[in-house]
């Protein structure tokens, strides 16, 4: 618990400082250029955002959580292991500066990652103080806006997860909403308003200071190529702050879907509407799209977009059968994507110890997808992986081999009479093919793999049950 102790010595609350510039005699933080309340009057709590930003509770928590998600360093190149250390020679300014408005967080750090559908997604990487800040913003901002947000508004909200919201697709198809309004938002992040999305904070956040500090950090800037270019819409992809804002942002959307009467489901702004026929989901389609531009000033994108079967488009990874009581399976792009990032681990994992590989890099990968999916109601998928996996797994023992003499030995050892032993080490056919054949799959069965501790898929499957709706 040293950084927890690194915690407590360098993050304090703001009334605990004895040499804290601009406080008032009874403690807290005053802004060195708003004028005080009149001596007596009570401050609104609304008034006191900031010192419970800074509270010296709610920092540690924003700390533990910047330290478990870890993180690439920003533009300033700390890292999350530096943090603890720079905070107990630091904090007592920042927590100045931040009280008296006066902090000026530093650009992103601009990173492209892949899409699943192809091309690269821009994510704006903070610096691990700012992301500690966003965070301590966000555990304060999040219980206000919370109890405002629609019960159809499954994404980045404590209680609510991916899973609810395709359960509550399928229940619309199972009540006769047999086809679906897939929405896409074009480049949602980088398209959200400013002034729009101010307007709504200011609702709840009366503190001048939060609302500037959220300001700056709109107006960051995004360091790339050398050059800082300060945007004048959109929130980076990457800070803590982004997903409460893009519920903020897309409450009126679920507000305005709600007056209208619609079955609809929103995790971020992925927004799936369910209605009875095509026709319907047409002109709900073009009403919706005119609402997105025209009052949120967002854009739409019309190729990505469409009105269709539920079965034909996926939502959240998941797709549904087309039996009239609809069934939830795991979409094949999804499965696809999965091998792909296994095949990746695998390449990796040709010179590693087999046990090693298996329980630090596979099982993990492993267990957090199957963990994901674990809603499917077709298993078949599963079983079929699993003896992917294993495959692929005799593919690394056969190169690891190497040698004929040495694929000869292995084999007898493994179990397998002298003649079939010797006719299958000396084959001639590639690893691939030998790792699929029916010698490897008597000389490495799946018991083999089972003593190594290898997760499997069916199994797990089967532990979580049946899915409950």
């Amino acid at each position: 618990m040293r950084e927890a102790g690194a915690i407590e010595g360098g993050i304090e609350m703001c009334g605990a400082d004895a040499e804290c510039t601009g406080r008032n005699p009874g403690g807290g933080c005053m802004s060195m250029t708003k004028p005080p309340l009149a001596k007596g009057m009570p401050v609104p709590e609304q008034l006191q955002l900031m010192e419970r930003v800074v509270e010296r509770s709610n920092m540690q928590r924003a700390y533990r959580r910047v330290k478990q998600n870890k993180g690439a360093p920003g533009v300033d190149g700390m890292s999350v292991e530096r943090l603890g250390s720079f905070l107990r020679t630091h904090w007592a300014k920042i927590k100045e500066r931040l009280c008296e408005g006066s902090y000026e967080p530093k650009p992103v750090r601009r990173v492209k990652i892949p899409k699943a559908s192809g091309g690269s997604r821009p994510l704006g990487i903070p610096t691990v103080l700012d992301r500690l800040i966003q965070q301590a913003l966000h555990q304060v901002l999040s219980p206000l806006f919370e109890p405002q947000f629609s019960e159809h508004s499954f994404g980045f909200r404590p209680g609510r997860s991916a899973h609810q919201a395709v359960l509550q697709a399928k229940q619309y198809q199972h009540g006769g909403k047999r086809w679906v309004v897939d929405m896409d938002l074009a480049q949602f992040f980088d398209e959200v308003n400013h002034q729009k999305l101010m307007a709504k904070v200011g609702r709840k956040v009366k503190d001048w200071r939060v609302k500037l500090l959220i300001r700056h950090y709109l107006r960051a800037g995004v360091l790339s190529g050398g050059l800082v270019s300060v945007p004048e819409k959109g929130t980076p992809q990457g800070g803590p702050l982004s997903p409460l804002f893009s519920n903020i942002v897309l409450d009126e959307l679920d507000r305005e879907l709600e007056k209208r009467g619609h079955s609809f489901c929103r995790y971020a702004d992925d927004c799936n509407i369910y209605v009875g026929s095509r026709k319907s989901g047409e002109r709900v389609m073009a009403s919706v799209a005119c609402f997105v531009e025209q009052r949120l000033k967002l854009r739409v994108n019309r190729d990505k977009s469409a009105v269709a079967r539920p079965w034909q488009r996926k939502f959240l990874g998941y797709t549904f059968s087309w039996h009239r009581s609809a069934r939830i399976r795991v979409a094949k792009t999804s499965i696809n994507r999965f091998k792909s990032k296994l095949k990746a681990l695998f390449r990796k994992g040709r010179g590693r110890n087999l046990r090693q590989f298996i329980q630090q890099d596979l099982n993990p990968a492993i267990r957090g997808w199957i963990n994901y999916f674990r809603l499917s109601e077709f298993r078949g998928f599963a079983e079929q992986l699993d003896k992917w996996v294993r495959r692929h797994l005799r593919c690394i023992l056969w190169r690891q081999w190497k040698h004929r003499w040495r694929r000869f030995q292995m084999l007898m050892k493994l179990g397998l009479p002298e003649v079939r032993a010797a006719r299958s080490a000396f084959n001639q056919r590639g690893p691939w093919f030998n790792a699929g054949a029916s010698h490897m799959n008597q000389a490495l069965p799946k018991r083999y793999f089972d003593q190594f501790g290898l997760i499997g898929m069916l199994q797990r499957l089967r532990k979580f049950g049946p899915v409950l709706t």
